[in-house]
């Protein structure tokens, strides 16, 4: 079973990782943005209205996954009709880890992905991992959200109506962001926005994941699980694309993940969709700066070079969300 509900109305619209309080019980500004998300709950950055996708255990996989590409979505609640819940989320990591662990050569076809069914799949991950459903309750505060987010390692929090048990939105950083972008104009700006990213600073900057544009897509899909991050830079010499945990789903889409030994340079060139190219950000402009371009693009990181145009770091929006709200209160690198 696919389901597909829209939400409810609003009175409201890697490594290494450094996330510094800007000067902690000294600038009344630090605690801005963290008060900020206090007094706000998780219903007022709820939109008015969008698609939300849910799927049966005993759906395909692969026909989930699919169906994820028809909509345009990158995650789904899961509801077990046995016990009546929800009782977790299938999301494009899962196609990762699928592809990841049951790939052996394009001669071989990946019969788990073909034909197993979520819950299939759900009893065998299990054995590796605890995979219990994060969500909260529209009533919760951004600040509980962010923490949850941060704390739980995930990109998506689905807000619960604790009455019904009915899934009416699914949370995520960029959401926030977009939230506190949008609405952070009613409240001065924090003096701290006027400082340059490597004065800070924010963001990863030691051990870099990043791929050759020769190595194949198998590769990343090994760093993208071993080394958590959700995008990775292509690069020669110097920064040449993203390609992203959501690039992986374009393999569902175009029907072409039984040939995982493709290069990172014939992934980009076979996208379905046009991409931007990659966004970034230079040591020498400001958190307001970064910020804003983050916002505006809807993107989740953006590339620090160098002017060489060298990988040097990642600032992403948990890095951000940390520094802003989490760090002022005391607590520190969640997701490092």
């Amino acid at each position: 079973m696919v389901g597909v509900f829209l939400e409810g109305d609003s009175p409201l619209l890697h490594s290494q990782v450094f996330c510094i309080p800007f000067g902690v019980g000294a600038d009344p500004d630090t605690y801005i943005y963290m008060n900020f998300m206090k007094s706000h709950s998780c219903y007022d950055a709820m939109p008015r209205s969008s698609k939300l996708v849910i799927f049966d255990t005993t759906l395909q996989v692969k026909k989930a996954f699919f169906a994820l590409v028809a909509n345009g979505v990158r995650a789904a609640p899961l509801w077990d009709s046995k016990l009546q819940c929800f009782v977790g989320m299938l999301t494009i990591t899962d196609f990762i880890n699928i592809l990841h662990r049951y790939y052996k050569s394009p001669l071989v076809q990946i019969y788990e992905l073909e034909e197993h069914k979520i819950e299939t799949w759900r009893e065998i991950y299990l054995q590796y991992s605890v995979n219990r459903l994060i969500s909260i309750k529209p009533e919760s505060s951004l600040f509980d959200a962010i923490y949850s987010l941060l704390k739980n390692k995930i990109h998506r929090l689905p807000v619960i109506d604790p009455a019904s048990g009915n899934v009416l939105h699914i949370l995520t950083h960029k959401r926030i962001l977009k939230f506190l972008h949008i609405f952070g104009s009613m409240i001065p700006k924090p003096r701290f926005l006027q400082k340059q990213i490597n004065e800070v600073p924010i963001g990863t900057f030691r051990e870099i994941a990043t791929i050759q544009e020769s190595a194949s897509v198998y590769e990343a899909l090994a760093i993208f699980v071993e080394r958590r991050v959700s995008a990775l830079p292509v690069v020669n010499e110097q920064v040449l694309a993203l390609y992203s945990r959501f690039d992986v789903i374009n393999l569902a889409a175009q029907k072409n993940y039984n040939n995982l030994n493709m290069t990172m340079k014939e992934a980009l060139t076979s996208r379905s969709c046009w991409v931007e190219g990659v966004l970034k950000c230079y040591p020498h402009e400001t958190l307001e700066a970064i910020i804003d371009r983050i916002a505006k693009a809807e993107v989740h990181r953006l590339v620090l070079v160098d002017k060489e145009d060298v990988v040097r770091g990642i600032v992403s929006l948990s890095d951000i969300l940390q520094a802003l709200v989490l760090s002022p209160a005391g607590i520190d690198a969640l997701y490092s």
